[in-house]
């Protein structure tokens, strides 16, 4: 990667990226693009542009004017929103893609875009969680992402377009709100605890996900877009994770810091039913071999860094 164009620069993901990829390529490098401006620190750090991904001329024509040789595609609408919404989801999540892959293919560039543990669904084994195994997902953001990953394939393999992709689990950060997604209650929980001491979790006890603390995230998207192509056997795409945790054990962390904090659960059927549905451990192991893939945060250091940096955060802006 040289010169990066990023979609959906002001989302969870791309907010973070963006400044990281600036820190390690160059401001002038990183070209920022999102439906929205903000007054941002993505923003006004380095070029940055409006774009609807699912204009193909705009995204085609922001692309080649700045020359860019890899394409980040992070807009797209999360799991929770996408089945309140599925046509909507549908019409982003997909329409963006491929208005990216053809952008891509025109302009011999590589491109990433995120997949999720949401392309597994009730059908796939939950422990231990193969990289290759059975994908019927039952929810629109699901099926958007078994369809990405295969529509990744194809123009790998018809048009030889760098496409390289990772399945995220849930993403913990102290940076940037919850998008819409079924894990944002752990990111929710530790502001929460800073503010109120007291969560209302709507995932049921004894919900085990796959979670990953967003630097670990962060290193892994670059990490695989710098990796050797010869050794990637599955581009799109691999299985990564941190940590597999249920919301108790988030709250036993968070009382080891502050032992008065109290969770209750008031139970989302529709989030539950999602959660459900997805794995409860990955298996990693193609990550680790074919990319070097080792995340460095578990469920512990991961949250004393987020009760300090939140509560930092807080005193500031208070």
């Amino acid at each position: 990667m040289e010169k990066v164009l990023v979609t959906g620069a002001l989302g969870q993901i791309g907010s973070e990226l963006t400044m990281t990829l600036r820190d390690i390529y160059g401001s002038a490098n990183v070209i920022a693009t999102d439906i929205r401006s903000t007054e941002s620190d993505v923003v006004h750090s380095g070029p940055f542009e409006v774009l609807d991904v699912t204009d193909e001329k705009a995204l085609f024509h922001t692309a080649k004017k700045h020359g860019v040789d890899t394409i980040i595609h992070l807009a797209a609408l999360l799991s929770a929103k996408a089945e309140a919404s599925p046509m909507l989801a549908w019409n982003l999540n997909m329409g963006g893609l491929v208005n990216a892959l053809e952008a891509a293919r025109l302009l011999d560039c590589q491109l990433f875009t995120p997949s999720s543990i949401g392309a597994f669904g009730p059908s796939t084994p939950k422990a231990g969680t193969p990289q290759d195994t059975i994908q019927r997902p039952t929810t629109m953001y699901g099926v958007n992402k078994v369809a990405g990953e295969l529509l990744c394939d194809y123009y790998f393999q018809k048009y030889h377009v760098d496409t390289r992709s990772l399945r995220f689990p849930g993403l913990i950060s102290y940076k940037t709100p919850p998008g819409g997604g079924t894990t944002d209650y752990a990111v929710e929980i530790y502001y929460e605890a800073i503010k109120r001491k007291r969560y209302t979790s709507y995932i049921a006890e004894g919900t085990y996900l796959d979670m990953m603390y967003m630097p670990d995230a962060l290193t892994a998207i670059v990490a695989l877009m710098e990796a050797d192509p010869t050794r990637l056997v599955h581009r799109n795409a691999f299985n990564v994770s941190a940590m597999s945790v249920e919301p108790e054990q988030i709250a036993a962390f968070i009382r080891k810091k502050i032992p008065e904090f109290v969770m209750d659960y008031q139970v989302d059927p529709v989030r539950q039913a999602i959660a459900e549905s997805w794995p409860d451990q990955l298996d990693c192991s193609c990550a680790r071999e074919e990319w070097g893939f080792e995340p460095a945060y578990n469920l512990e250091n991961m949250t004393e860094d987020m009760l300090t940096k939140i509560e930092s955060s807080l005193s500031v802006n208070q």
